[in-house]
């Protein structure tokens, strides 16, 4: 008789396109069979999701672990472990590490440290910068990272090549941001490899200018910093990049965006039939401007939650189909970095652990459906990613990574709970319903009901090299 790694039964199954009750077969790490007939054999390990929702893997495709380089602020064991607590079996790790992911060699070393680490699956960003690297956009593509991403806007170290994130003319040793003409030969050598080239958008110079301005007013309010970073920051870069994007042939990708007028803008280009797709986070959909004065300097990231008016946008825009991938943009700071003044502080939180409760909470009170979430956290991504069906897909033969969601939990996000090393989140207290309850990389379980079971199971994804268009 047939003997099964485990079988997950009496569960609903969910997909981007439908819902029904079957079970799932796994053998030798991939799923072997999907059935609502039981079929002979004994399992090791038979997992009961009476009364829950089985889903293709959920993925997070945007998190920086700060590894290497600011790892008393996080790591990519915490990151992933957090991510693996969360319901979460692939994360995309960000490129703008110490060192950074700009050349193979790089790359390499890079995916060695990682595997060492990893408790779910992972992809590697590799990073833009302009003439400093443009010889090893090809060769990165070959060696297999999952995309190419440009910080736009922002300096780099001379040294090191970090990234410089408030650049300011005086600055020693700093190579200032990019002009439109390297920014248009970046996206003509991304465009030959036909993988996603990302871009954080924001026009460096109008912030600048609107900040210093700002600043001198003596204004430390949050209202100041949205107005120093407006929507027309993001705005004007995102339309910048449309064009080039036409011109080059590049497959245009926005990080998360936050404005009304972006996201309408990336809706125009799609509806013209342009290659460019879109992605927004949690923090951007759950709260808004008027928040800060509850939640505080905690709540600080670039580009800035911005006001309800664009929040409501988002919403609009996930039902549509304009935005297709939510994801968390985890980038923990600790509770020190985060306590001070709000022009000086760093922007980011933790976010890899909380966005499939939060994203679980929306199916509950209506605004998406649990096969929008498939599409937003598994398919989507896997499709724009060119690792699909091996993941996002519950297809026989593929990747047995599952996440199991009781959409009737109760949660209440509490910081001191999170994996992470810093405990920095915008919705510590936040209650809702619809909890990740399994997590399943390659067939074993890593989390079971909020306890971590298995660890260091994680590999590293290579994207295939024939794109798969979305749009």
């Amino acid at each position: 008789m047939t003997e099964w790694d485990h079988i997950i039964k009496n569960g609903k199954i969910a997909t981007s396109e439908n819902c029904y009750a079957g079970d799932i077969y796994i053998k030798d790490g991939k799923i072997a069979a999907v059935t609502s007939e039981e079929l002979p054999g004994e399992a090791e390990q038979i997992t009961d999701a009476s009364g829950c929702y089985v889903l293709p893997g959920l993925m997070d495709t945007h998190i920086h672990s700060r590894d290497p380089g600011s790892t008393y602020k996080e790591d990519f064991y915490h990151s992933t472990l957090a991510a693996a607590s969360g319901g979460i079996t692939l994360v995309f790790e960000m490129p703008n590490t110490n060192p950074p992911v700009n050349n193979v060699e790089n790359l390499h070393n890079q995916i060695q440290n990682l595997s060492k680490k990893a408790n779910v699956d992972f992809g590697v960003w590799g990073i833009c910068l302009g003439d400093l690297n443009l010889s090893s956009i090809q060769p990165l593509y070959e060696a297999g990272v999952i995309g190419f991403k440009f910080f736009w806007g922002y300096a780099i170290k001379r040294d090191t090549y970090e990234l410089v994130y408030n650049y300011t003319p005086e600055m020693k040793d700093i190579i200032p941001p990019l002009n439109d003409g390297e920014v248009y030969k970046m996206f003509r050598e991304v465009s030959k490899t036909g993988k996603i080239l990302a871009i954080h958008a924001e026009n460096n110079e109008l912030i600048h200018q609107l900040s210093d301005e700002i600043q001198k007013e003596g204004r430390k309010d949050y209202e100041a910093l949205v107005e120093g970073r407006p929507d027309l920051a993001e705005l004007t870069t995102i339309q910048t990049g449309i064009a080039f994007a036409k011109h080059t042939g590049a497959r245009l990708h926005v990080l998360h965006i936050t404005s009304a007028e972006g996201v309408d803008a990336v809706k125009d280009a799609q509806e013209k039939g342009e290659s460019i797709t879109c992605e927004t986070c949690p923090h951007f959909l759950f709260l808004n401007a008027d928040d800060y004065e509850d939640i505080g300097p905690m709540m600080k990231v670039y580009p800035p939650v911005k006001y309800k008016d664009d929040q409501d946008t988002l919403w609009d825009r996930i039902t549509d189909g304009t935005i297709s991938i939510v994801c968390s943009d985890h980038a923990p700071h600790t509770e020190e970095e985060k306590s001070g003044d709000l022009w000086s502080i760093p922007a980011g939180m933790c976010g890899v652990e909380t966005t499939v409760p939060l994203m679980l909470n929306a199916v509950n009170e209506g605004k998406i459906t649990i096969q929008q979430l498939v599409s937003l956290l598994s398919t989507n991504p896997a499709k724009q990613f060119d690792i699909y069906p091996e993941k996002g897909s519950l297809q026989i033969g593929t990747d047995a990574d599952l996440t199991i969601v009781d959409l009737n939990q109760p949660f209440e996000i509490k910081k001191e709970n999170l994996h992470s090393k810093s405990k920095v989140t915008a919705f510590d207290g936040f209650r809702g319903k619809g909890k990740p309850v399994a997590t399943i990389v390659h067939g074993k379980t890593i989390m079971h009901h909020g306890e971590i079971v298995n660890e260091h199971q994680g590999k590293w994804i290579k994207p295939s090299n024939n794109s798969l268009r979305t749009n």
